[in-house]
């Protein structure tokens, strides 16, 4: 994405702020984005910067799309977890299919939006083949966010053959993301949260959802894919951690901007000057305020040499960037929780109130900082290949050895 593009891109979120804050109020309320936001962001390519340029994108980097999320989480965050899964997983599908396909899916259909992954539900997950060539599903899945927005649901299930499960040419049972279109699936109402209620996160139900066999060969999950971006050669848990740490980033800045503007405006009981007058409200703004910044870079930085790699000609990031790169995302979501808990605490029982600001930022901040793809227990994962273990495969990188 060319500078000037990312400049129009964060200038359309703030003329758009207005909308976003509403969307995002009413968002509480529903436990899903209103209508009326999705529209918009459909129709100003909120879901279609990440894809490449050949099918309707903008060829988003992964700071590009950190800025970008960045810049809208700190208005909402349910929002932001609504664009940030549906443009990621726009980009995975479309680097997993073929490229006449994706055309078709793409171009053809400027409004799709994409949803899926998420973790096993109450119904055991199953595919079997058809005698036409496709595939029917059977399952249930979780955490499913903005599956109110898609066109097209992901859902993973292993391939089954009666009792037993079909293998692939390497022996193992074959396990997929099957893609799924609207007609062929149904939400279940599961999703009543504190942080992030307004992502519409709910589960996805399917009862012999059928695939046709021109979609068989779509794999969310290929790397390299299809195009040059070099996003498309990022193995796909980094792919996953980038985008909800900008989140994270997004709601710790909207808690800086949130926590200035109380301190400004809120005499304390007993008091005669402003919170902001007050030495311990200087002294967490400013320590929050170091933080913020310090993870910011640190993740900008870590994917800028993921980047740079990848741009130097290398097949995949190598293990220690792609090592470093995840720590940074897992640092990055777990002190933008730290800070906004600080400054929650430091702003005392109006931040309390469910109409403050401060009390969606407290319950976002906990929202982001809990995935899997970036939560506390990844420093224990981290740290073990630091002490010189043998690091799981999620953290290798697929372009070369571990550091020592």
């Amino acid at each position: 994405m060319h500078a000037e593009l990312l400049e129009k891109r964060l200038d359309k979120i703030e003329s758009m702020r207005d909308e976003i804050a509403a969307g995002g109020d009413a968002a509480q309320k529903i436990r899903k984005l209103p209508d009326s936001i999705v529209e918009r962001l459909i129709d100003e390519g909120f879901f279609r910067f990440t894809l490449p340029k050949a099918l309707g994108g903008e060829d988003a980097s992964s700071l590009d799309t950190i800025k970008i999320l960045e810049s809208i989480a700190a208005i909402d965050a349910s929002v932001a977890w609504n664009v940030m899964l549906g443009s990621e997983i726009n980009a995975m599908a479309a680097g997993g299919m073929d490229p006449e396909l994706a055309k078709e899916v793409y171009i053809d259909n400027p409004n799709v939006v994409m949803c899926g992954g998420g973790g096993p539900g109450s119904i055991p997950p199953r595919a079997e083949r058809t005698e036409d060539g496709g595939v029917r599903v059977w399952g249930q899945s979780t955490f499913i966010s903005g599956c109110h927005n898609a066109t097209w649901c992901f859902m993973a299930a292993p391939l089954m053959n009666g009792d037993e499960p079909e293998r692939g040419e390497d022996g193992n049972p074959i396990m997929k993301l099957w893609m799924m279109h609207r007609d062929q699936w149904e939400i279940i109402d599961t999703w009543d949260v504190a942080g992030l209620r307004g992502s519409g996160s709910n589960d996805v139900k399917a009862d012999g959802a059928y695939v046709e066999p021109r979609f068989l060969g779509v794999d969310l999950m290929r790397t390299p894919a299809h195009y040059d971006n070099p996003v498309f050669r990022m193995p796909v848990p980094l792919r996953l951690s980038f985008n909800k740490v900008a989140v994270a980033l997004g709601v710790a800045k909207g808690m800086l901007e949130a926590f200035a503007d109380l301190a400004q405006n809120k005499i304390p009981m007993m008091s005669t000057s402003s919170l902001a007058k007050r030495p311990i409200a200087a002294y967490r703004m400013g320590e929050a305020m170091a933080n913020y910044r310090a993870v910011r870079t640190y993740v900008l930085q870590a994917m800028q040499d993921v980047e740079d790699e990848l741009n130097a000609g290398a097949p995949a990031p190598g293990a220690e960037t792609t090592i470093n790169a995840r720590l940074a995302c897992t640092h990055g979501a777990n002190i933008c929780m730290q800070l906004v808990d600080s400054l929650h605490n430091a702003a005392g029982t109006s931040a309390m109130r469910s109409h403050s600001p401060l009390e969606r930022k407290l319950r976002d901040a906990h929202g982001c900082a809990t995935h899997r793809w970036v939560s506390h227990p990844l420093y224990q994962d981290l740290g073990s290949i630091f002490l010189g273990n043998e690091p799981d495969p999620e953290f290798t990188g697929q372009g070369g050895p571990a550091p020592k």
